[in-house]
């Protein structure tokens, strides 16, 4: 059977992919382009050098990889107890993991304000007791960060957990491998491409999260605020220029750390054997 008479209406469907694509992601990215291209270069460099521009970036990459490296490894632990073990209440807790999917963002961070600020139910025994306040200061972020992205770690590596081989578990054990061993030279190698694939979709997606983020963080200038919002405070003064400029810069920096990810994965995968 030949390549083309696998799908039927390949080309149509090809067409209509591209279509897709351009219309929905190219035209829009190429206008943030052609918009930015308006600055001249010492323009556009006094926008994103600006103090204010460089804190919220930095708040908005740090708190996301802080956030994406926590989820990873809590993310790992759920999805290794809900493929390895079985107890009463698994399904339940295994639809709750998609929750942070169905809910609305602003939900979210209308609950998780409430929840941690200094008055209220976490919020006030974390002051009390460990004298750690959450709600409107960058620790505030990280935790609606971790609350997104978590179940983009599970359900990566979840499919990698069910389809893996534990023969290979035990010809380690029977060979003479202590538990240690077996998990750190034969399970996370094969485990370690989809957890990063999970926590760099983790990244992704905090870092352009603006909905759960900005009640919880209080969006105070060089302390708490977003880039996303540094963005939309931009277009609400009509500086489309300055906030097209930010987010071309935000889109950069992110393309080239996707591009790192990328790299590391197929790095992991040829070292693991899987290509």
């Amino acid at each position: 059977m030949t390549q083309s008479n696998i799908m039927p209406g390949f080309r149509p469907a090809l067409a209509y992919t591209l279509f897709y694509l351009g219309l929905v992601v190219l035209i829009p990215l190429s206008t943030l382009v052609f918009k930015s291209l308006q600055l001249g270069w010492g323009e556009y460099l006094d926008i994103i050098s600006n103090n204010r521009v460089v804190s919220s970036f930095r708040v908005s990459f740090g708190t996301s990889l802080i956030a994406a490296l926590v989820a990873g490894v809590f993310g790992f632990v759920i999805a290794w107890v809900l493929v390895r073990y079985p107890f009463p209440g698994k399904r339940f807790l295994d639809a709750l993991i998609d929750l942070p999917f169905a809910l609305p963002t602003a939900v979210a961070g209308v609950i998780l304000a409430t929840i941690f600020q200094p008055s209220g139910m976490l919020g006030k025994w974390l002051m009390s007791s460990l004298g750690v306040q959450v709600a409107y200061k960058p620790l505030g972020i990280v935790v609606a960060l971790i609350f997104i992205g978590i179940p983009f770690v599970v359900r990566t590596i979840e499919p990698v957990l069910q389809e893996f081989d534990t023969t290979m578990e035990e010809a380690a054990s029977s060979l003479g491998a202590t538990r240690l061993q077996v998990f750190a030279q034969v399970i996370f190698p094969n485990i370690f491409p989809a957890l990063l694939t999970g926590v760099s979709l983790a990244f992704a997606r905090g870092v352009g999260e603006y909905g759960s983020v900005i009640f919880i963080a209080g969006n105070l200038p060089y302390v708490s605020e977003i880039v996303p919002l540094l963005i939309i405070t931009k277009l609400e003064q009509y500086q489309y220029a300055g906030a097209t400029a930010i987010a071309l810069t935000m889109l950069l920096v992110s393309f080239l750390l996707l591009l790192i990810v990328n790299l590391l994965q197929l790095w992991a995968r040829r070292r693991s054997g899987q290509i």
